[in-house]
């Protein structure tokens, strides 16, 4: 039986296909059964399934999921964040000495933020500030000063698409700040 559950997984996973010329009964390693064939070992490979390739903003499939992959958590999820902080300060032309909290706190402002949405209502403005400011004080900070030790591959990949998805927030409120006029 357990050969049987490897065979189907080999083939669910595309790692084995059967060779149509020879019929079903004959099959060959795939291209990405090779690649599976390259890692040290299958928890790599699972480890990419998790955050699949194309998947993240650009810049996060760069710099942080071959970190991930090779298992270097803290790390990953520091670099993911401060591409968030690297985003919202470029977006709001703050300069380098706005960090962390801070600069969340002034670029989503409730009253008087560069990024944020005044057409929301009030309490949804707030918390979107909070959403930022929380993220950086709980995720980037903390590896900043200190070792910390994200073991869990599922918990990092969570907090790597909470990254990607901020991200796509910045992009999103800058690119309605370049439409809107600017009296609003």
């Amino acid at each position: 039986m357990a050969i049987t559950e490897a065979w189907i997984w080999l083939e669910n996973e595309g790692m084995i296909a059967p060779q149509i010329k020879l019929g079903r009964d004959w099959v060959y390693v795939t291209r990405q059964g090779k690649q599976l064939l390259e890692y040290s070992d299958v928890s790599t490979y699972l480890k990419g399934k998790l955050i699949p390739e194309g998947v993240l903003d650009p810049v996060l499939t760069r710099k942080v999921r071959p970190l991930f992959i090779r298992g270097d958590y803290d790390t990953a999820v520091f670099q993911a964040f401060k591409e968030v902080e690297i985003r919202v300060r470029k977006a709001t032309n703050l300069p380098v000495t706005s960090l962390g909290v801070d600069l969340m706190r002034k670029a989503f402002h409730p009253d008087s933020g560069i990024l944020t949405d005044f057409t929301g209502a009030p309490a949804e403005r707030q918390a979107t500030s909070d959403l930022f400011a929380g993220a950086i004080g709980l995720f980037k900070n903390p590896s900043s000063h200190r070792d910390v030790n994200w073991e869990d591959a599922g918990e990092c990949a969570e907090l790597i698409y909470l990254a990607d998805y901020l991200l796509r927030l910045v992009e999103r409120h800058a690119k309605r700040k370049k439409t809107q006029p600017a009296d609003l």
